[in-house]
C-alpha cells in the first residue's frame, strides 16, 4: 500500500484561513516548494520499515 501525497497547495490555503494570514502568490509558491523539499527529506524516514512488536514511546508527564 503506497501512502497518498498531501495536497500542499490546499493545506497552505487552509492554514492561511485558520491563522488569519494573507499570503501573496510568490510566498505561496515558496511555501509550496519548501513543503516539497521537506517531504522529500522525510520520505526515506517514513519508508523505513518498523517491526510491529516495537514498543511505542511513553508519554512524558511532568
Amino acid at each position: 500500500m503506497s501512502p497518498t501525497q498531501p495536497d500542499w497547495a490546499t493545506y497552505i490555503l487552509q492554514m492561511e484561513q485558520a491563522l488569519g494570514l494573507e499570503l501573496d502568490e510568490v510566498r505561496r509558491a515558496e511555501l509550496l516548494m519548501q513543503f516539497g523539499r521537506i517531504a522529500a527529506l522525510a520520505a526515506p524516514l517514513m519508508a523505513f520499515p518498523l517491526d510491529d512488536r516495537l514498543e511505542v514511546a511513553g508519554v512524558y508527564k511532568a
